[in-house]
């Protein structure tokens, strides 16, 4: 009788430590870690870098005010108090400041008036695969495209990258109304492709802004680069920021006066700032100084490049 008994009892056993085993193999299945390792889960995504700036700065107090002073020789012939509001500027009406900004500074004198626009963008990607830089640089090539720089060496005019285009500032006053990645607009303006609307809105110059871009609305005018002299055709700018272009365009207003825009654009990391700095003459004979304007512009361009990278 007792052989039988402990017959009986081995099976039972075996049986318990299978049930045993399964519970814990069951066990390791189900906590997760299995689908963690799935080749092409979201761990194994690359996420591209976010860009360098975070926010942006205040723009009417980027400029410093001996630079306005020099850009705009209207305001020292302005009494106190309304030297101190043109010192001031005039911000852009933006929805987003951290996304986009800009400021317009406008002075008339005697002999000429003068109009100071900067604007400044920060795109952000949306895409994980692509920085915030790499999206930046497509928003600047679109802009420099349609800029339409003359070929270097094409035999369409002198200098290094022949002669002017027929719609100089309309090119480069394109940085886009609002952020250029397809986010919602971060500025109440449409784009700065209408001659400082898109940084100057509400500066109280719209007319004299209008006739700055061939084509915009509400001018007669034609865009061009006659007079600029070999060299200072719009073109492509070495070491400002990361990438940088000039452009040059000489307007003729309905009243035949000229006006001349020059307009810097660079992009550094994932900020691309617009300088657009003006002038128009009072008498009709009298045309802007190329050199000069584009000089003006370069350098304050190059002390926004410094601001950024402090």
């Amino acid at each position: 009788m007792q052989p039988k008994a402990r017959h009986a009892y081995v099976p039972g056993l075996a049986a318990l430590l299978a049930v045993a085993v399964a519970g814990c193999s069951g066990g390791g299945a189900g906590d997760g870690s299995a689908s963690d390792s799935k080749p092409g889960g979201p761990t194994s995504a690359t996420v591209a870098q976010p860009g360098k700036y975070r926010t942006l700065r205040e723009a009417c107090g980027t400029v410093p005010r001996a630079t306005i002073k020099e850009m705009l020789p209207g305001t020292a012939t302005l009494p106190e108090t309304q030297q101190t509001k043109a010192y001031r500027g005039t911000p852009s009406v933006t929805y987003d400041t951290d996304r986009r900004v800009g400021c317009s500074w406008k002075a008339d004198a005697p002999d000429a008036s003068h109009q100071l626009v900067i604007d400044l963008e920060r795109v952000v990607s949306y895409d994980p695969a692509v920085s915030d830089a790499d999206r930046a640089q497509e928003v600047y090539a679109k802009q420099e495209t349609a800029a339409d720089l003359p070929i270097p060496g094409s035999g369409d005019g002198a200098g290094d990258t022949g002669a002017g285009d027929t719609g100089g500032t309309g090119g480069t006053d394109s940085p886009a109304g609002g952020p250029s990645d397809g986010s919602p607009s971060a500025t109440g303006t449409p784009s700065t492709k209408d001659s400082g609307s898109g940084s100057g809105s509400g500066s109280g110059s719209g007319s004299g802004t209008a006739t700055a871009s061939s084509g915009a609305p509400g001018t007669s005018g034609t865009s061009s680069t006659s007079g600029t002299s070999a060299g200072l055709e719009p073109r492509v700018l070495d070491g400002l920021g990361d990438a940088a272009f000039l452009d040059d365009a000489l307007t003729r207003s309905g009243s035949a006066t000229q006006r001349r825009t020059v307009s810097v654009v660079f992009r550094t990391s994932n900020v691309i700032v617009t300088v657009r700095y003006s002038e128009q003459p009072a008498r009709s004979s009298a045309v802007p100084d190329s050199e000069e304007l584009q000089a003006k512009a370069r350098g304050l361009a190059r002390k926004l490049v410094d601001q950024l990278n402090a």
